[in-house]
């Protein structure tokens, strides 16, 4: 649910810039055109005759949008590799636990979904959605910023951040649970970067298509940087309680390198409007209220 009205909002945005009375009034630019900042404006291209630079040593630092589009990154159905289509090469290597909970839970999206009154997904009542749902969901322009002693991401959707350290290792014990678990990574060669996350919260979902996790799963980010303009992110999943062995949810997810002065927009789960959308929109579309309606809970 949040995700459609976010959608929604973004071409609400892109209409309303490109047909005010300001707008029509200015040149338009020439190419490609970005709205998460301020303003249209253009994006820098490298010409097609011209190869971009060779990629930085050990440096992943810029702002990074998904380079087939800002929407390419929603993965409405599930994580982008394993999509909930139905299909049978994307049926998930089930544990008994694991499809048990997968049927238990009532996503808004993929094979499994329900009417919108009827989901139970913990995003949709503004609980943080967690990882590596971050990159499974909604993975949209990231900044990232690192030192000597750790990678910062900061995420354009629900405006969070997560710290990788690079001067430790993960925990021999957890400490605790938390949303977005225990970070650490380090270089596997002068342009990819391999990250391992512990520790996450189960009461959090893979991905939007309701896929589990238990508190043993563990997380593979693999950055590549391709060169100076280009970067790829592969997400691999291994949870043994939940599945029989190891998948990858993403595969080489491209992105694109966006201007230094690039301004990234606030894009929140607020639940004032979570509220105001199950009223208008998502319980008259379910009919709650019917009989008939209230039986498929």
């Amino acid at each position: 649910m949040m995700q459609r009205r976010f959608v929604a909002s973004t071409v609400a945005l892109v209409a309303a810039l490109i047909f005010s009375p300001s707008m029509r009034a200015q040149t338009t630019p020439a190419g490609p055109v970005s709205v998460d900042g301020w303003q249209l404006r253009p994006v820098s291209q490298t010409p097609k005759e011209q190869k971009p630079a060779p990629a930085p040593v050990h440096d992943l630092s810029g702002i990074w949008e998904p380079a087939n589009g800002s929407g390419d990154g929603i993965q409405a159905t599930g994580a982008k590799a394993m999509p909930s289509d139905g299909k049978p090469e994307h049926d998930l290597p089930y544990t008994p636990l694991g499809r048990q909970t997968f049927l238990s839970n009532k996503p808004g999206w993929g094979v499994t979904q329900v009417a919108a009154a009827f989901v139970n997904d913990p995003a949709d009542i503004c609980d943080p959605a967690g990882f590596p749902r971050l990159d499974l969901s909604e993975i949209r322009t990231t900044r990232i910023i690192q030192n000597d002693r750790q990678v910062v991401l900061l995420y354009k959707f629900s405006k969070l951040w997560r710290t990788i350290w690079t001067d430790r290792e993960l925990p021999a014990k957890v400490p605790e649970p938390r949303w977005f678990g225990f970070s650490a990574g380090k270089w596997v060669d002068d342009t990819t970067f391999v990250a391992q996350t512990v520790g996450m919260d189960d009461r959090t979902w893979l991905d939007n298509a309701g896929r589990p996790h238990s508190a043993d799963l563990r997380v593979e980010e693999r950055f590549h940087r391709v060169d100076h303009d280009h970067m790829e992110l592969s997400v691999t999943v291994e949870d043994p309680k939940m599945y029989t062995k190891p998948w990858v949810a993403l595969d080489r997810f491209p992105f694109k390198l966006l201007p230094s002065d690039f301004d990234m927009r606030e894009q929140l789960c607020a639940p004032s409007e979570n509220a105001e959308y199950n009223k208008t929109v998502a319980d008259p579309a379910s009919d709650v209220g019917n009989p008939s309606a209230e039986e498929i809970k």
